[in-house]
Order: C-alpha cells, then sequence, then structure tokens
C-alpha cells in the first residue's frame, strides 16, 4: 500500500500560518512507501529527524487549532476537558509522552498538575520553549523516547499521550512496561491514536478514503524510506484493538475507557486523512483510559 497511514499525513499546506514559526520551504526528502518489518532501533533512528524536519510546519498547520495551552484528543476536536479522561489532575505529578510542543501539558499545569513533557523531537521541545515565553506557562520537557524513560520508579501518578509516540514505537511492550515502572499504584494511562479500523483503507480524506484496500489484521508496519540515501526517514506501527486490550491488560491495567469520538456537528477542518466525508462514517480515533491494578 502506498498511502500513508498517519496522524500528521505529510507533507500538508499550511491553512492556520502563525507568523512566529520559521516560514518553511522543504517539505523533506522524496520517499517511497513499503510495508515492512522495522525494529525499535530504526524506527527511532527515522521518526527523530522526520519530525525535526515536519515540526515547523505542524506547528503552523495545527498550533491555532490545538492551541497554546490546549488538550486536544484528536483531529474530531474534543478536548479533556469536554471528556475527563485523565480525571482530577490538580496537584498531580503528569507525564506526557511525545509531547511535541506540550500543548496539552500546559493545559494540565492551568488546571493545577504539574505535567512533565517528554518528546524525541528537539525541534519540537524549541516550539515548546516558544510557547512558555508567549503563554508565561512553563513546561519542563526531555528529549528522550518512550522506551526508555529518564525518570525513577513511581515518580507520576498520571502519563498521557495524545497521538505521539505510541504509534511510532515497535517494541510497544517495553513502552508499556516503562509507563508502569514510572507510574505509582493505582496511577492513571491514556492515550489516544488513530483508530486501528483505518488502517484498512487509504488515507485520503475524499471518498477514496472509505474503500477498504487492505487487512486489518495485517500488522506490517507503515515505512517510508528515502530514494536518494535508501534510509527509513519515517515510521508507523498497526496494532488491532484487541492487540491493545491484551497489551494493556498484560501490562497491568484495567481498562476502562475506550472512546471512539464521532465527528462533531459544524466541524468541518481537514487534518490529513480526517475529514467530515470519513469521520461521519467511520471513527478516525480511539482514546483509552487505564487504571494500573495496585
Amino acid at each position: 500500500m502506498d498511502q500513508a497511514i498517519s496522524p500528521v499525513a505529510r507533507p500538508e499546506a499550511p491553512v492556520d500560518p502563525v507568523d512566529t514559526i520559521r516560514a518553511f520551504t522543504d517539505t523533506g526528502p522524496v520517499v517511497r512507501a513499503e510495508r515492512r518489518s522495522v525494529d525499535e532501533d530504526e524506527s527511532r533512528r527515522a521518526n527523530g529527524p522526520d519530525w525535526d524536519r515536519y515540526a515547523d510546519e505542524y506547528q503552523a498547520t495545527h498550533g491555532p487549532f490545538l492551541g497554546a495551552a490546549g488538550f486536544v484528543w484528536g483531529p474530531e476536536g474534543l478536548t479533556e476537558a469536554d471528556l475527563g479522561v485523565l480525571g482530577d489532575v490538580s496537584g498531580k505529578d503528569v507525564l506526557e509522552l511525545g509531547s511535541g510542543a506540550c500543548q496539552c501539558s500546559r493545559w494540565v499545569n492551568t488546571q493545577g498538575g504539574r505535567a512533565v513533557g517528554l518528546d524525541l523531537s528537539g525541534r519540537q521541545l524549541q516550539h515548546s520553549r516558544r510557547l512558555d515565553e508567549q503563554t508565561g506557562v512553563v513546561v519542563p520537557a526531555v528529549q528522550a523516547t518512550a522506551t526508555d524513560l529518564p525518570f525513577a520508579d513511581d515518580s507520576f501518578d498520571v502519563v498521557f499521550c495524545s497521538f505521539g509516540a505510541l504509534q511510532f514505537v515497535s517494541d510497544i511492550a517495553h513502552a508499556l512496561a516503562e509507563t508502569v515502572r514510572v507510574l505509582r499504584p493505582g496511577g492513571r494511562f491514556a492515550f489516544s491514536i488513530t483508530h486501528p479500523t483505518r488502517w484498512m483503507f487509504p488515507d485520503d480524506p475524499g471518498p477514496e478514503g472509505l474503500i477498504a484496500a487492505q487487512s486489518y489484521w495485517d500488522r506490517t508496519p507503515y515505512v517510508e524510506v528515502d530514494d536518494e540515501t535508501g534510509r527509513v526517514s519515517y515510521v508507523e506501527h498497526h496494532r488491532t484493538l484487541g492487540d491493545w486490550v491484551s497489551l494493556l491488560s498484560g501490562a497491568g491495567f484495567r481498562i476502562t475507557d475506550l472512546v471512539e469520538p464521532e465527528w462533531p456537528e459544524g466541524h468541518e477542518r481537514v487534518w490529513g486523512g480526517w475529514s467530515r466525508t470519513r469521520g461521519v462514517l467511520t471513527p478516525g480515533t480511539a482514546i483509552f483510559g487505564a487504571d494500573l491494578l495496585g
């Protein structure tokens, strides 16, 4: 399959330009799409530089929709204020995986939480510092990977990920083990991902994106390869809903929420493969909430 299955659908023309972000003229290398096995090291080597290249465009295009201190769970626009998947964060230590510019963590801090951001992309974290200065709401953030969290055991009450690191990790069982390690007993874990059923369809916001083109059970990663160098430049990994249930329960979590947002009335924004055309018929996002059993 030669269609990108990605929440960012690169490259994408900016629809909400922001003057404070450096103008971008290069959308990255010319790539070819493949489906093949990719290990954790190769995924990491590809996705860090890819997000560095794409960060300016992403923040220019989506920053106003996300908000400098806003918590949006996905392209449908549902917020944590709408859903309350994390619960009350006041006075709690919170970690955001794949935090990007830490918009969600910044919202957590406005609600009385103590959030820390973590992202593989240094350029995304530079945007976080820009928003710290712009808003006056500072989020401490580190450059690291979800499979090797630089925190002590039992450091956080809540760990969450809004369309961040989890889809880009090959060794997802190890990433969940790391999440368990840094969570306190009874801690909360929540995350949003591309709805797994979307992997059956081309990543097209129009009618072509409603025609099933591959097996839902094909878990072969989606890979982009730089035509010039032959190096892997982007990787995304697919797990079925059943996979996620087994992974979470096997890691010691009790699943309490699985939200599949319906497309909101009056919402006309197109974000990559997310659109009203598709969203009124099939889910594009899955949001999980789970508690770590003591």
